[in-house]
C-alpha cells in the first residue's frame, strides 16, 4: 500500500535481516531519482536510497515495464551502471512474459528476493487509478505471468503500491491490486497451491 517511498524503510528491515537482496520490480518508472522539490526521500527515488545504503544485491535486480517521459536523454544509466536489469515495456509488448521470468529466476538463484510492483507497471486502461499513469504498458496477464513466474524464489517479502483510490472511480484498479497481492502470497516459498 501506499507511494512507493514504502519500500524503503521495508527493504532496510530485511538487508538487516538478510543482507541485500535481489529485487523484481513491475512498474513504469526506476524510481531512482535523487531528488524532487528539495527532498531526497520521495516516491520517485527509493531504490537510489537503497542502493546508497546497500540494501540491494544490484546484480540481482530486474527492473520490468520501464517507460515513459523522462528529463534526461539516458533515462536508465543510472540503473544500467549500478548492474540492474532493465527490461523496457517495448520488450514486453504483444508477447508472452513466461521466457523473461524463466531469465530472471535463473538471475535471483536461491538468495532472498524482494518483489515490489508498482501498480502503475500497468496499462492505464487496466489501472487508471494511480497517480503517475503512463500509457502502452502491461497487461494484467502479464502481470500474472510475471508473479507467478515468481514461484520458487526464496521471496522474503512483497508489496503493491501507488493505487489510488481518489483516481479509481470505477473501482477496477483497487480490485486488480487486490488480486495481484493475492497472487504474490501464493508464490511465497512454502505455500502449497493446486
Amino acid at each position: 500500500g501506499g507511494d512507493h517511498t514504502i519500500t524503503y524503510p521495508i527493504l532496510q528491515a530485511l538487508a538487516a535481516k538478510h543482507g541485500p537482496v535481489g529485487l523484481v520490480h513491475v512498474d513504469a518508472h526506476t524510481d531512482t531519482g535523487d531528488a524532487a522539490l528539495g527532498e531526497r526521500i520521495y516516491h520517485g527515488s527509493p531504490f537510489r536510497r537503497c542502493v546508497e545504503e546497500r540494501l540491494l544485491d544490484c546484480g540481482r535486480v530486474v527492473q520490468i515495464g520501464i517507460r515513459g517521459s523522462s528529463y534526461d536523454p539516458d533515462p536508465h544509466k543510472y540503473c544500467r551502471e549500478q548492474g540492474f536489469r532493465v527490461v523496457p515495456v517495448e520488450e514486453c509488448w504483444m508477447k508472452s512474459l513466461e521466457p523473461l521470468m524463466r531469465e530472471v529466476r535463473a538471475q535471483m538463484g536461491d538468495k532472498p528476493v524482494y518483489i515490489s510492483f508498482d501498480i502503475d507497471g500497468l496499462d492505464p486502461a487496466y489501472a487508471p487509478g494511480t497517480g503517475t499513469p503512463e500509457i502502452a504498458g502491461l497487461t494484467p496477464a502479464q502481470a500474472l505471468e510475471i508473479i507467478r513466474g515468481c514461484k520458487g524464489l526464496n521471496i522474503v517479502g512483497c508489496d503493491l503500491v501507488e493505487v489510488a483510490p481518489m483516481y479509481d472511480v470505477s473501482g477496477n484498479t483497487a480490485l486488480l491490486g487486490a488480486n495481484l497481492l493475492f497472487e504474490m502470497l501464493c508464490v511465497l516459498p512454502g505455500v502449497k497451491t493446486l
